[in-house]
């Protein structure tokens, strides 16, 4: 039977739009990639194909990867009108792209609006869809809603953790078909050698000081507060370190106003010494960073997610990653520069050796190949698409 399946290999189309869900999806993508029951398709979109941040598919190609299809949906603009707009231009995109490759799968992560243009698409087109890092809640931007608009859209289901995996079950889906996986990002950071800082420094082309803050901001899509003011409370706060620390700062995302707090951190760099913005750092450069770094400070998700697998303290701001689980080496704090600063404090203090990661150990890709492999026959996937509401009393 497998011989047979590898003469007609199930086509799995991966959707990969930013350097952050790209880190989180490699390994997966490797494995589907070295596994002959399957047919990797890689679909890139979004921000991966944006000079402005970094042209990051030429990563993607590096790495050795084939790009089967590119959605070029993202507009220049920085509203919220342009990025519904950039949804529109997505869905128009993945409907070309998704008849053209014609998978028998679409498999994608995270909660962007992007990825939800291509959930959306691969509905009308029944084609069954597996979705990782569903359940999570993050009550401070609109991902929240897509994210779970999407797990209803969804077939499989790879949570990264029990607490999300209860949740799609709470959402109707089968138990039967909801696997706790862990973090697939986490299997990339233990198969990645670590730059030493010193090794750090060279790359970027900087001296380091003693200490060091690896910093990344993301508008928070549903909250009140507009960018300038968060930015000035954040920048406030890192300039109570300016003589005796580097701070190295990544970019924010095309959510609406990223592109404004890039400019307004570019300014801010501009006017500083020790202080500089990457576009894009690829994943060695980012995880030795993280490693590297005294404390992980902003409102990313790859401060919950990545950097207590690093052992690096992590200062969580504002509401972005609200709800999310989370180690005991983050600090949650408001969006005030008081409160930052005692966030900073506390979390310089902290021990991290023995912190546990709670989105898993570094074998997420191995488990949801173990699913894949089920499911690598034509008639069982679209045995998916007809889907049932399961209740909290169904099957008990």
């Amino acid at each position: 039977m497998p011989e047979l399946a590898a003469k007609n290999p199930i086509r799995i189309a991966v959707v990969t739009g930013s350097r952050a869900d790209y880190g989180l999806l490699y390994s997966v993508m490797r494995a589907i990639d070295n596994e002959p029951l399957f047919e990797l398709q890689t679909v890139i979109t979004g921000m991966h194909l944006c000079a402005e941040f970094g042209d990051t598919y030429k990563t993607i190609a590096a790495d050795g990867f084939d790009i089967n299809a590119r959605v070029d949906c993202l507009l220049s603009g920085d509203s919220p009108v342009a990025t519904a707009k950039s949804m529109g231009l997505g869905v128009i995109g993945f409907a070309e792209a998704l008849r053209s490759l014609s998978p028998n799968m679409l498999l994608v992560l995270g909660d962007r609006f992007e990825i939800f243009a291509a959930v959306q698409t691969a509905l009308i087109l029944n084609i069954p869809v597996a979705h990782i890092a569903g359940g999570d809640t993050t009550e401070g931007a609109y991902d929240e809603s897509l994210r779970h608009s999407i797990t209803k859209m969804a077939h499989l289901h790879f949570a990264t953790n029990e607490q999300a995996a209860q949740r799609i079950q709470q959402l109707g889906e089968n138990p039967k078909h909801v696997f706790n996986v862990g973090s697939p990002g986490i299997d990339l950071i233990v198969q990645t050698p670590l730059l030493s800082k010193l090794q750090l420094a060279e790359r970027l082309n900087t001296k380091l000081c003693e200490k060091l803050f690896l910093v990344t901001f993301h508008p928070t899509t549903l909250d009140a507060t507009d960018v300038e003011q968060q930015c000035h409370e954040l920048t406030g706060a890192l300039d109570h370190y300016r003589h005796d620390c580097s701070v190295l700062i990544t970019k924010a995302n095309a959510d609406a106003g990223g592109r404004r707090i890039n400019q307004l951190l570019a300014d801010y760099i501009s006017q500083r010494k020790n202080t500089m913005i990457v576009t894009s750092m690829g994943q060695q450069l980012y995880y030795s960073a993280i490693a590297a770094a005294d404390v992980v400070i902003g409102n990313s998700s790859s401060g919950l997610y990545e950097a207590p697998t690093l052992k690096t303290p992590t200062v969580n701001i504002g509401d972005r990653q609200k709800g999310r689980l989370r180690a005991h080496s983050v600090v949650d704090c408001g969006i005030d520069k008081e409160q930052i600063l005692n966030a900073i404090e506390i979390a310089l203090k902290m021990d991290c050796e023995d912190i546990v990661n709670p989105y898993g150990d570094g074998h997420a890709s191995e488990k949801i190949m173990t699913t894949l492999r089920e499911f690598a026959d034509k008639n069982r996937l679209n045995g998916l698409l007809k889907k049932h509401f399961y209740g909290l009393t169904d099957g008990k």
